[in-house]
């Protein structure tokens, strides 16, 4: 037991023998895992923050791109809001753009968690790179074959985001939910997380949900925006207002918010009270 205390049941699932997230490994028994990492070591420390640290970096340059590039653009080639976030690759910020682009493609295909999460994260990071190599096609011009790879590589990159924020940030131990089996039980997963009776959520957990599914249904409603926007008669009359930049803005910030909440980079991450009720949860779990 005391040897039990001393280590963190971490490693490589003794079953399918791939490594196990620190979240999941809490909840493991000790036989369910080939090796154990010591936590006087800091190991534990390095491992969660790997995931830790790459929700927050993903998260920051997406909360900051929406402001770095109107305001690195007013100060080096003056005043005047472009029309999309995309634009800004014909100015003196495109370089920082594609570099942003580029870092959350890498930061995303770099991701590793659980099997929906990587490869949600690889989907991601390929249209986020496809965003930041085919630039946007210049206001004057016609469509291009690189503008065309440009609008579908975005349009699926905040689709994918947003599901992943509604779908995948949500989730919770298996063995606490309980899984849909009619329609309206799957319908049900885009506003709550349903657990098995006496094995509640903490309450913080449940804030962060809500964040979750707030930022992904902005996302979709941006991305809806955006394409009623594309109806000639209505652009011709909102056109000068850019629209299409501030609702991309507020998708991108949506975006970078979620991912700072999941990397506990700001409010809502447990407090003792929270993990001391999730491990009444853990308990009444394995006694059933």
């Amino acid at each position: 037991m005391a040897d039990r205390k001393r280590t963190l049941q971490i490693g490589r699932d003794a079953k399918t023998g791939r490594f196990i997230p620190v979240e999941a490994a809490r909840r493991r028994r000790p036989t369910d895992v080939v090796q154990t990492i010591n936590r006087g070591g800091g190991t534990e420390h390095l491992f969660a923050m790997s995931y830790l640290g790459l929700r927050t970096a993903v998260g920051c340059i997406g909360m900051a791109l929406p402001f770095v590039l109107p305001i690195g653009k007013l100060l080096i080639d003056g005043p005047g809001l472009q029309g999309s976030i995309s634009a800004y690759y014909y100015t003196s910020m495109g370089n920082v753009l594609v570099g942003s682009m580029c870092a959350i493609g890498v930061f995303l295909l770099s991701y590793r968690y659980k099997k929906w999460d990587i490869i949600a994260c690889v989907l991601a990071g390929i249209f986020a790179i496809g965003v930041a190599l085919f630039p946007t096609a210049p206001k004057e011009a016609a469509t291009t074959l690189t503008g065309t790879v440009h609008n579908v590589s975005a349009g699926l990159l905040f689709v994918t985001l947003a599901c992943m924020s509604i779908f995948l940030f949500t989730k919770t131990h298996p063995d606490q939910t309980v899984k849909p089996h009619k329609p309206m039980e799957y319908l049900s997963l885009f506003v709550v997380t349903r657990t098995r009776p006496g094995v509640p959520l903490n309450p913080r957990k449940k804030r962060r949900n809500i964040i979750y599914r707030v930022c992904g249904y902005t996302i979709f409603a941006c991305i809806i925006f955006i394409g009623i926007m594309q109806i000639k008669s209505i652009n011709d009359q909102v056109q000068q207002y850019n629209p299409v930049f501030w609702l991309e803005a507020i998708a991108v910030f949506a975006f970078g918010f979620s991912w700072l909440t999941k990397g506990e980079a700001i409010f809502l991450n447990d407090r003792k009270s929270d993990e001391e009720l999730g491990e009444r949860v853990q308990r009444r779990l394995r006694a059933s």
